[in-house]
């Protein structure tokens, strides 16, 4: 197969990119590097045609759209503090560079399109573990964070309804807390490792205090890039026309308990010291992954097995944090 990646360059893109490449496919990548990087690539940099471009930029979709055979569409603002600091820069690029990839695909007889969702489509979900058809919620328009999960939800539509008539096979996969090594500075498990190190540097013996936002109750299943990409694979090999997926793990932790476990790889005993949450923070988060199990998908790593090696690629690279990292 001959693939576009859209977002190639992002922490998710990249790993896809190459494992799409050892697999032996050929691959085109589109980013505008705003928050990925070429070094993601590795050893596959030589193998993949990298196209420098913007999303939201409808004659540069097109012209990369040309010639492929399947759109992997991945491109999307995400960062927590970029839902709340930059809402009409997550939804332009959502909603925009959603209808630029239909376009291109329709225009150039492109029929099969995977994309991106979020598990941030269903917000606080009304059941956990959460299964596909769970109703999906923008609980308050008014307030940015739902920026992203509204422009999720967006793409959702417009991939399903124009996939009915315009394509072939249209999939769609929704991430629930991917991390791993180099994934951004702005997320819970590199923001943890950090301040770990921090608090780390004043020990002198007994308990240490690590403050979060929150309470520590909050739940979330994270699933290790690796076994993330699996799920991606499988999808693409697998998925049925005008379904969604989920892509996860079923082990559901609270945030406390995830401070702990970074605690103990490092020989710490850490107290979380609680403040107030974001407004609109999610409480629980758990997947079903039924659907995809049923296709062969089944995680490899633990929790620990994907956190030592995450928190040592930031102990040793947080050097390399910008001063100021977000999408232009």
């Amino acid at each position: 197969m001959h693939y576009l990646v859209s977002g190639g360059t992002g922490f998710i893109g990249a790993a896809c990119v190459r494992r799409l490449v050892q697999d032996g496919h050929k691959v085109r990548v589109f980013d505008n590097n705003s928050r990925g990087s070429e070094r993601r690539l590795g050893d596959v940099a030589d193998k993949v045609e990298l196209v420098i471009g913007d999303i939201r930029d409808a004659a540069a979709v097109d012209r990369a759209v040309e010639g492929v055979d399947s759109v992997l569409h991945l491109a999307y603002v995400n960062g927590t503090q970029f839902f709340y600091d930059r809402p009409e820069l997550v939804l332009d690029v959502g909603v925009r560079g959603m209808l630029n990839v239909l376009d291109a695909c329709r225009k150039h007889g492109v029929r099969e399109l995977t994309l991106a969702s979020s598990s941030e489509v269903y917000q606080s979900p009304p059941m956990v573990p959460t299964a596909e058809d769970a109703p999906l919620a923008v609980p308050d328009v008014l307030n940015p964070r739902y920026s992203y999960g509204g422009g999720k939800i967006i793409a959702e539509l417009m991939a399903i309804n124009w996939g009915r008539t315009d394509f072939d096979r249209v999939t769609i996969f929704r991430p629930h807390n991917v991390y791993g090594p180099d994934m951004g500075w702005e997320h819970v498990v590199p923001q943890f490792a950090m301040r770990l190190q921090d608090v780390a540097k004043a020990h002198q013996g007994g308990p240490l205090n690590f403050p979060i936002l929150g309470d520590g109750r909050q739940t979330r299943s994270f699933i290790y890039i690796d076994d993330f990409v699996d799920g991606v694979i499988t999808v693409l090999e697998k998925g049925e026309h005008l379904n969604l997926y989920h892509i996860g793990t079923m082990d559901e932790v609270t945030i406390g308990g995830l401070v702990s476990t970074m605690g103990e790889l490092r020989g710490l005993d850490l107290v979380v010291s609680p403040s107030e949450a974001p407004k609109g923070e999610t409480s629980r988060r758990c997947p079903d992954i039924a659907k995809l199990a049923a296709l062969g998908f089944a995680p490899r790593f633990t929790l620990k097995e994907g956190l030592e090696p995450t928190m040592s690629w930031y102990e040793n690279n947080r050097h390399e944090q910008p001063v100021s990292e977000g999408p232009k």
